[in-house]
């Protein structure tokens, strides 16, 4: 059994798992951390009023925290993609709450102007901004012979 070379071993390595050591990592993290921070706050509040909003709140604050950690230890395209969607999605959302009315929290149509609604937008946007940045440096793989 011939060993792997280096060129063939380059070949391998799926785009999504080869690390880009990324020095934009650092601040992502630090956008995640906000971005998942600032609903804390109103997570109470949403238990309250609508339940499913206060349980996404829980599991945004927990995959923005957890993916702050993994971009600084596994600094992937495969996470800079998940950090870039999971933020869309929570972005797309705020803009869905105050453009329709979403079950149960109703009021908050036209309310676009919220102190931590505004913060958790301006970090999400930064989260994206970040993500596609980095995925935009990252290099090819080579063409397979």
């Amino acid at each position: 059994m011939t060993p792997i070379t280096s060129p063939t071993r380059s070949l391998l390595r799926t785009p999504l798992r080869s690390p880009l050591r990324s020095p934009l990592r650092w601040v992502a993290a630090l956008t995640m951390v906000v971005a998942g921070a600032v609903h804390i706050p109103v997570t109470p509040e949403h238990l309250q009023e609508a339940p499913y909003i206060g349980y996404l709140f829980i599991a945004l604050t927990v995959v923005c925290f957890l993916l702050a950690l993994v971009i600084l230890v596994a600094d992937s395209a495969a996470v800079w993609a998940v950090s870039g969607v999971v933020t869309a999605l929570a972005l797309g959302a705020y803009l869905l709450s105050r453009s329709v009315a979403l079950p149960q929290i109703g009021g908050d149509v036209g309310n676009w102007l919220e102190p931590l609604g505004l913060v958790a937008i301006v970090f999400e946007g930064l989260t994206i901004a970040l993500a596609v940045a980095a995925l935009r440096r990252a290099r090819p793989l080579p063409a397979r012979a």
